[in-house]
């Protein structure tokens, strides 16, 4: 029996390559209640997604009711945010992993869009890392400015 059973790498799902799953009729609806505790995300949330054409729930009365389309479009919607893209960007994964293009197509275009949110990430990095530096620096005169007043 082996004693650890951690993976020594995590696989990361890629859930913005999709797939979005085909509207199979009603099939199995979701409330907005099980959607919101599906993904934590609050009703508010999913409302919000509604409203930027992101998420299209069945209404019935009042009432939301998600498909197995909506729930694939979540998984993307969430991960696309987690790495920072924007809803014009989330809106354009959405379209391109429901297109007709050839899956290999879609999944170099993917691979391109994430490449250029890694390289804007870096550039990020590092102009955090100047800001933390340039506060240490600010911080540390202040710290000899009282320093020197005391004396």
């Amino acid at each position: 029996m082996e004693m650890n059973s951690i993976p020594s790498k995590l696989d990361v799902a890629a859930d913005i390559a999709g797939p979005i799953r085909e509207d199979d009729g009603d099939g199995q609806l979701l409330a907005i209640s099980e959607m919101s505790e599906l993904f934590s995300v609050t009703l508010r949330t999913l409302r919000f997604y509604e409203e930027k054409g992101l998420l299209n729930p069945v209404r019935r009365g009042a009432r939301r009711f998600y498909r197995g389309r909506d729930v694939s479009r979540m998984r993307v919607i969430l991960q696309a945010k987690k790495i920072g893209l924007t809803l014009a960007e989330v809106r354009r994964i959405i379209k391109l992993v429901e297109g007709s293009s050839p899956r290999a197509d879609q999944l170099k275009e993917l691979q391109e869009i994430c490449g250029a949110q890694e390289q804007l990430l870096h550039e990020q990095e590092q102009a955090l890392q100047e800001q933390i530096a340039e506060v240490r620096g600010v911080s540390q005169a202040l710290t000899n400015m009282l320093e020197t007043e005391a004396a």
